[in-house]
Formats: structure tokens, C-alpha cells, sequence
């Protein structure tokens, strides 16, 4: 699990909106940013290192695409000054009305997240 990520860089946050990353490689990314670790050993997810909130909601980390209430805890996760980077950051203009399917939408939020957390490592 969790092996070969790309790194976290605005061009993976571009491969996450524009579909040219898995779900599974995405899901993969939040999950270890946000702290989770698997253990090959006892085949069970590790979260010593994942805020104490979200580890006590979700002890296994959870799907991103297919669940919404994990998705909007995630969109809470992001600061009010980070909800914009997509657009003032990246120059991300959205998706056209046709696009606006949970699948898409929810990806763009990881990756909003994902970059609001760059931001406040200093990463961009």
C-alpha cells in the first residue's frame, strides 16, 4: 500500500484535476498526507500520525471519491484563506456544468486540500 506516490508538487495536483491520476493513487496521496500508514506485518492501518480527529472517525483511512462525508470534512480541514489556491495558485478554472459530477468535484477538493497543505509547509 502507498508505494511509488508522485511527489507533491503542482503538477501532481494538475494530474489529480485533470483525471490523469487513479482514484486509488489519489485516495493514496490524502491518506498519507494526512498521516495514515499501512503495516505489511499485521495487515492494519497505522494512525499514531494522523490527527486525532479523523482517527477516530475513520481508524481505516477513508475512500475520498465514494464517500461525500468524508469529502466535506476534508473541504472543513481546508483554511478559510486556503479555499481559493485552485483558482489563485494554480489558475484552476473549474469545471464546465457538464463535468460537475461527485467524482470530479470531490478530486478537485483533494486537491485543494492537498495544496492547501503545500501552502502551509511552505511547498509553494
Amino acid at each position: 500500500m502507498m508505494t511509488d506516490l508522485p511527489d507533491l508538487t503542482t503538477e501532481t495536483l494538475w494530474a489529480i484535476l485533470n483525471g490523469d491520476l487513479a482514484d486509488d493513487t489519489v485516495n493514496q496521496l490524502v491518506w498519507q498526507t494526512l498521516g495514515y500508514t499501512y503495516c505489511m506485518d499485521t495487515q492494519t492501518w497505522q494512525t499514531q500520525n494522523v490527527d486525532k480527529l479523523w482517527a477516530e472517525k475513520y481508524p481505516e483511512p477513508p475512500n475520498f471519491i465514494e464517500s461525500r462525508p468524508a469529502t466535506v470534512q476534508l473541504t472543513r480541514a481546508i483554511p478559510k484563506e486556503n479555499k481559493q489556491l485552485l483558482k489563485t495558485v494554480l489558475g484552476f478554472k473549474g469545471y464546465s456544468v457538464d463535468q460537475l459530477v461527485p467524482r470530479l468535484t470531490r478530486r478537485a477538493t483533494m486537491a485543494n486540500w492537498l495544496l492547501s497543505i503545500m501552502r502551509e509547509r511552505g511547498l509553494i
